[in-house]
């Protein structure tokens, strides 16, 4: 939870009143700020904490000229308040989010539901879901319970629950996923669906898939939840933040009947998504026979077959890719390239007819070529089968309605190893309503397409060293998409370097 006491000062007075109601479709707010008020209050008096933007708590109130509530809510959560007038119903709807059920937190007391396990793990999956949290981290230490979020890829401090509610909290989320509550000495693996609630009366609520991992720990069982829903309606090409060459590309690619397609990147870069990305835009054509084995299936699509590796070796990774082919299928994607059997199913499958598609662990593009001679297929191969090797990243989106432009700098240009950049206008983070006073809102990725030509495929074949293959690929780099996007404002220099580092 954010510590109000490094930023508090004084309510200044008067407090500057916008005129204008606050559309609070476009406010990012942050429930870490709204969860520090008594829900009575913000009930009774409509009016929502928002977030902190430059040391004041900005609250979104029906009536704004209610001194009395903005005295309460300045003493509930430590910071002087800056009042945003909005519409009754539109708080209402947005109320119901934050708060959940209206009619049961008026009537609970705020000590009880503080102690009840049910209501606090309800509670911070509320805050996960207002957050677009990708993941929820429960901690176990000697001090309490410190509960955490990934949010835009980064860790988020959300609250620290007292050590008497640790063991109930983590038994609550065991119960919901259907895991052994009275086993505490072994790892667990668990999901379950959990349906927020609906922002208005007539919008039926999206039900979210949410997994469960519990690991022993020191000082009890940490949990670890993933939630699924967060990324499930930007599954598409347009979405990742593919320049239009590049978007272009990869289509070509995507539209041929076989071939080995190959996404790389660390973990946590953004394959999974570009998979799913790319089985959507094919359903988008011609009828196709589509197949996958996964470990796990993140996310169901509708029109294709995908198998999950089962935990009692049931349905292995090894038995569902001997499978595979003999199920007629026109299209392939195997979750990740991980060992020789792996790797020889899919090039089986790309040299039979069929467009297989994959990930792998390396750092660029051409790092592929690589790692798969280095699994053992022969260059002869490699080069008959693979159509494109894309590596990418994931940086974290400036917010378009606060990012302030800036001149970079000679050291600045020097960082990116591109001294030719300085004094060229950049942009950085601000922060306001709309992205809840962090300066960011969502990610984008950053992308290195490696689509052999004739000549690539010739040196691949005759296995010639990453250098010479790397010289002869002709299109941009991870590094050249980034500043791109660094010059056109959808990111910020720190974002970059921290993802991709300086440049050597």
């Amino acid at each position: 939870m954010p510590d109000p006491s490094t930023n508090s000062t004084a309510n200044p007075s008067p407090v500057p009143r916008p005129s204008s109601l606050l559309d609070l479709s476009k406010v990012r707010l942050d429930p870490a700020w709204a969860f520090r008020v008594p829900a009575a209050i913000a009930l009774r008096r409509l009016a929502l904490p928002l977030c902190a933007i430059d040391g004041e708590l900005a609250v979104a109130m029906a009536d704004p000229a209610d001194a009395q509530t903005i005295d309460a809510i300045r003493a509930a959560a430590a910071l002087p308040v800056r009042p945003h007038p909005a519409a009754p119903d539109a708080l209402r709807a947005a109320l119901l989010r934050v708060y959940g059920d209206i009619r049961d937190a008026q009537s609970r007391p705020a000590d009880a539901a503080e102690a009840d396990p049910v209501a606090v793990v309800d509670r911070i999956l509320r805050a996960a879901t207002l957050r677009q949290a990708s993941d929820i981290h429960f901690n176990p230490q000697r001090s309490g319970l410190a509960v955490r979020m990934r949010v835009d890829g980064r860790i988020e401090d959300f609250t620290r629950l007292p050590p008497d509610l640790a063991t109930a909290v983590a038994s609550r989320i065991k119960v919901l996923a259907r895991l052994d509550i009275a086993e505490r000495r072994a790892p667990q693996d668990g999901a379950f669906v959990w349906t927020p609630p609906a922002t208005r009366a007539d919008a039926a609520p999206v039900p979210m898939d949410i997994r469960v991992a519990t690991l022993p720990v020191r000082h009890g069982e940490r949990l670890t939840l993933r939630l699924l829903e967060s990324g499930r309606e930007r599954l598409t090409l347009p979405a990742l933040g593919l320049a239009p060459g590049d978007m272009a590309r990869f289509r070509t690619v995507l539209a041929r009947p076989h071939g080995l397609v190959l996404l790389t990147g660390p973990t946590g870069s953004g394959k999974t998504t570009t998979l799913y990305a790319a089985i959507r835009e094919l359903l988008d054509g011609p009828p196709l026979n589509i197949l996958t084995v996964e470990d796990p299936v993140e996310y169901e699509i509708e029109g294709i077959s995908q198998a999950e590796v089962d935990a009692t070796d049931k349905v292995s990774f090894a038995k569902a890719l001997r499978s595979l082919l003999r199920h007629d299928p026109d299209v392939v994607m195997i979750g990740e390239i991980r060992d020789e059997t792996s790797l020889d199913t899919a090039v089986k499958a790309a040299l039979t007819g069929h467009l297989v598609l994959s990930t792998l662990h390396t750092n660029d593009a051409i790092g592929a070529v690589t790692r798969l001679r280095d699994m053992g297929l022969a260059p002869h191969l490699l080069a008959a089968t693979l159509r494109l090797s894309m590596a990418q990243r994931l940086v974290r989106r400036l917010c378009p309605a606060c990012r302030e432009p800036y001149a970079l700098t000679e050291s600045d240009a020097a960082l990116l190893g591109r001294p030719s950049l300085a004094g060229t206008t950049a942009y950085r983070p601000r922060g306001c309503l709309a992205c809840a006073g962090r300066g960011y809102t969502g990610r984008t990725g950053l992308f290195e397409l490696a689509m052999p030509d004739a000549a690539l495929s010739s040196f691949i074949a005759a296995g010639a060293p990453e250098s010479d293959l790397r010289a002869a690929l002709h299109t941009p780099t991870l590094l050249d998409d980034a500043i791109q996007k660094l010059l056109s404002g959808e990111t910020s220099l720190p974002e970059l370097l921290r993802t991709l580092g300086p440049a050597q």
